[in-house]
């Protein structure tokens, strides 16, 4: 079945997603950038931003490479500032930097679960601090999307860390919604089910070895289990969903989630 999405128009407006070199946040860039905007592709893998960006430019889009380690401040407030330079002004964040680390609790080293706050919640903020300086002082507002999980609302096994950062995005997106009312910026949380990038790919084998299954199983029993038709969430549904509230002109979806999942879960 032939789904046609609606066309949005972003010309003028400027666009920071992070962890745009792969999976989602390759789909946002690229379909931000069709829809006019001036897209800052923000990795760590700054030689794959470089790629990405090419073929947007390829494509007659407008777009700029950086590299972006979201847990240093230095890097993420040197980043921002580029993007203003380039463009003169940023309206739109998108925080969708993350890994995932599969492990029962008590396996987990405080490290692995220092990572994972640090990429997902410690990101989340230094992005969310850097961009909202420039929105606030050029009073021209902005939206700010974070990149949640149906586990900001539901529990699974071995993601101890995961579900923890995912939940968290949920206050900080809250506040950004009260605070940043008064200066025209609004927050939000994309709330994905299970999407098949190189993310969740990586998971299939963990989880089948972890739980002592096969990777059919992981794929039908876990992950899709619980979807009303067994179908992953594509990266062009999430995409179609940070597009709409990109644009949407009020306030009155701010602070909320948006849950993406094939009924995965429903709140």
């Amino acid at each position: 079945m032939m789904i046609c999405f609606p066309q949005y128009d972003l010309k003028g407006k400027t666009v920071l997603i992070t962890g745009a070199a792969s999976g989602i946040g390759l789909e946002m860039a690229r379909q931000f950038a069709k829809s006019g905007a001036n897209v800052c592709v923000a990795d760590l893998d700054v030689e794959q931003a470089e790629i990405v960006v090419k073929q947007i430019v390829s494509e007659g889009g407008c777009a700029l490479a950086l590299g972006m380690d979201v847990s240093s401040e230095v890097q993420v407030d040197v980043g921002v500032d580029k993007v203003v330079t380039e463009f003169g002004r940023i309206d739109i964040l998108i925080s969708n930097a993350g890994i995932q680390i599969i492990n029962p609790i008590d396996k987990l080293s405080f490290s692995e679960w220092k990572k994972m706050l640090a990429i997902h919640l410690d990101g989340a903020f230094l992005t969310t601090r850097a961009v909202l300086r420039y929105m606030y002082a050029d009073k021209l507002g902005g939206t700010i999307i974070y990149m949640g999980s149906v586990h900001s609302h539901e529990a699974s096994p071995l993601k101890a860390p995961y579900v923890t950062a995912k939940h968290g995005l949920l206050g900080l997106s809250r506040v950004v919604a009260k605070e940043g009312a008064s200066h025209n910026v609004r927050s939000y949380v994309i709330c994905p089910g299970f999407v098949k990038t190189p993310l969740v790919e990586q998971q299939i084998p963990l989880q089948a070895k972890e739980k002592n299954i096969s990777e059919d199983e992981v794929v039908k029993n876990i992950m899709l289990g619980n979807t009303v038709d067994g179908e992953f969430t594509t990266t062009e549904d999430i995409t179609q969903l940070a597009l709409f509230l990109s644009v949407f002109p009020s306030n009155v979806f701010t602070g909320q989630s948006f849950i993406a999942s094939h009924g995965w879960s429903m709140k």
